[in-house]
């Protein structure tokens, strides 16, 4: 049986700006959860996000996860725009998921289309603007210590996290860390394969398959030679994706 989602305080009213009381976070964990039980491992990164997209103040959610700083990013999105943002990070190996990996704390980007936020990231910036998408803010998956991913919210107009949907976004990043990791271990136990994982991480398999072709071409290690496929997906205005598809298929050479 589904979880009614918490109930968000009226805007304006008296519980406005008020963080989420014990019992509201215990109904957001229940709420995640059940997002899980009963469905095939493969669909519930996307019900979790869904979830989040239900429950905050937001217009879009992706769960990201990196098995490398440099050549590894998998995700699942709640919609187009969600997973282009994703793909666009991954492409510039830049912008607010990148920057939660690596401190391993939240990076909250209320206004994308000026000011600092823009100035940190402005190439990612420009394309997010371009999207429509005006807000974005990513909280580190795993410990203190080690990021494993990244949630990434997103919104259509600008302004930060309200004080509600921080006591909100906070938790949920820890409870999704949990489900994905209760996910991998039950596959482990019951000896299934992880098509859950996998069946997310393919498409970035012919990244990995074209950075080796770039790495022998040129004579490069594997940093180098992802980072010159990055800028050749830049300079044609082309997702990574594509671009590694393009090596695959001969289309494009890097031995001049």
């Amino acid at each position: 049986m589904e979880s009614d989602p918490p109930d968000r305080p009226d805007e304006g009213g008296a519980g406005a700006g008020m963080a989420m009381d014990a019992v509201a976070l215990a109904r957001l964990t229940e709420v995640l959860l059940s997002a899980v039980e009963g469905e095939r491992k493969s669909d519930a990164p996307a019900r979790l996000c869904q979830a989040c997209v239900d429950l905050l103040d937001i217009t879009g959610a992706s769960i990201s996860l990196s098995g490398d700083a440099d050549t590894r990013a998998t995700w699942w999105s709640s919609d187009t725009v969600a997973a282009r943002l994703a793909e666009a990070q991954y492409s510039l190996g830049d912008g607010p998921c990148r920057s939660a990996l690596n401190a391993v704390a939240p990076v909250l980007a209320a206004d994308l289309a000026g000011g600092q936020d823009a100035r940190r990231w402005p190439v990612f910036a420009q394309q997010a603007v371009e999207l429509g998408v005006r807000a974005v803010f990513s909280l580190p998956l795993g410990s203190s210590a080690v990021a494993i991913g990244t949630l990434d919210l997103y919104r259509r107009t600008p302004g930060g996290l309200s004080e509600w949907d921080q006591s909100f976004a906070f938790p949920a990043a820890d409870a999704i860390t949990i489900a994905l990791l209760t996910l991998q271990a039950s596959s482990s136990t019951a000896g299934e394969d992880s098509a859950w994982l996998d069946a997310a991480e393919t498409d970035h398999d012919e990244v990995h398959q074209a950075t080796g072709m770039i790495m022998i071409f040129l004579d490069l290690d594997a940093p180098h030679a992802l980072a010159r496929l990055r800028a050749h997906a830049f300079t044609r205005s082309q997702s990574v994706t594509e671009a590694a598809r393009d090596v695959i298929a001969g289309r494009i050479s890097f031995h001049d």
